[in-house]
């Protein structure tokens, strides 16, 4: 019998436990196998083709559903290659809208690549609903969101948004990257389809790229794994239980990133040199009552300006412990300059009017000890 799990830390944890009827394993195994032997003519394991189907695949990507509340879970080579799945759902001649306040990756493949077939996109403010709802227009098919956005981690209301798009038809995409649904559930908030970088704070240790898609309804996860199937960007197993075994710890990893990162936060507005703290975890923060209303904390994400870009440029030559370098959420602290390059393939106007410039820095808050980080940050400042 199935146990009965209400805590999300409990359902990591107990990923792959009880599944393995043949031994026992705790640890569920890796199946490397590419084919699979059929009992006889016109019958089936389960198993055909590993890009079909995998035993270990299975089981991450069942537990990807059960942690999100939705009805089936998809993972994939990157989130790129996730990202790119969920797109392909659409059709030529479909609008879309999505977060101005976004990974640059994304706007990315938006434009060079499925803009190419037909597919367009309207950037907006997606933390003013009513910028949403004015950039609708007949075509449009769905909304995708960044919330906490990217990398000035604006907070968009999901359950807002999620009305406004029951009430259009519309399909609404949440890309849960930031917060995991250790802290943040956007499906049970409303959302149809949640979208994961299992890269950064599901994989968690700067070693495994991977992506996850999470359907809320069973036939629009069906769609979605005829896709995945169909072009094949799928996990390979040996990947699949690396993501597992990071899972089993999300829920305390999470819990430290985010309190080291409120920390960080904290000691950065009172430095001279930083103009401004962008944390939704500080209460000066203008999705910070929101963000509390829609999720169980803050995540480890922050971003700061300092007075000039001969300023940002001096933290990145000095920094000693952290590491300036791409992506974010595995254990160790992370810098970067979104200008040049998370965000380097985004328009240099819409950087400007965001305010993306050479002068603000992001962080990704590691599992150091938060004293340690703040000694590094201040000989870098000063």
């Amino acid at each position: 019998m199935k146990p009965v799990i209400n805590h999300p830390a409990t359902r990591s944890v107990q990923i792959g436990v009880g599944r393995d009827d043949h031994t026992g394993a705790i640890s569920f195994p890796i199946y490397p196998s590419a084919t699979y032997r059929h009992p006889g003519v016109g019958q089936s394991t389960g198993y055909d083709y590993t890009r079909s189907g995998n035993p270990t695949r299975a089981v991450l990507e069942e537990a990807f559903a059960e942690l999100e509340g939705g009805a089936r879970g998809l993972v994939f080579s990157s989130g790129m290659a996730a990202l790119t799945t969920l797109l392909l759902h659409f059709s030529s001649g479909d609008h879309l809208i999505a977060s101005e306040d976004l990974y640059g990756g994304t706007y990315r493949l938006l434009e060079k690549i499925f803009a190419k077939f037909g597919i367009t996109t309207t950037y907006v403010d997606t933390t003013t609903a009513t910028a949403v709802e004015a950039a609708i227009v007949p075509r449009t098919k769905a909304l995708l969101v960044e919330t906490p956005g990217n990398p000035l981690l604006g907070i968009s209301d999901i359950r807002t948004l999620a009305a406004i798009c029951r009430a259009r038809s519309l399909l609404f995409l949440v890309d849960n990257t930031f917060l995991t649904p250790v802290l943040q559930r956007p499906l049970e908030l409303g959302a149809d389809v949640v979208v994961h970088s299992a890269t950064k704070y599901l994989g968690g240790h700067s070693d495994l790229c991977a992506g996850v898609l999470v359907a809320k309804d069973a036939a629009l996860g069906e769609q979605l794994y005829f896709l995945q199937n169909s072009t094949g960007g799928i996990l390979p197993p040996q990947d699949c239980w690396l993501l597992m075994r990071s899972l089993k710890t999300l829920p305390l990893r999470m819990k430290r990133h985010s309190d080291s990162a409120l920390l960080v936060a904290r000691w950065l507005q009172l430095q001279p040199r930083v103009k401004d703290v962008y944390y939704p975890g500080l209460p000066e923060h203008p999705g910070h009552d929101l963000c509390r209303t829609q999720a169980d904390g803050f995540g480890g994400m922050l971003s700061f300006r300092v007075e000039s870009p001969q300023v940002a440029e001096q933290v990145l030559e000095r920094m000693q412990l952290i590491s300036f370098a791409e992506s974010l959420g595995g254990v160790e602290t992370l810098i970067t300059l979104p200008a040049l390059q998370t965000h380097g393939d985004i328009p240099a106007a819409m950087r400007q009017r965001l305010g993306i410039c050479n002068s603000l820095l992001r962080l990704s808050i590691g599992l150091e000890e938060p004293a340690d980080l703040i000694a590094d940050l201040q000989q870098a400042l000063n």
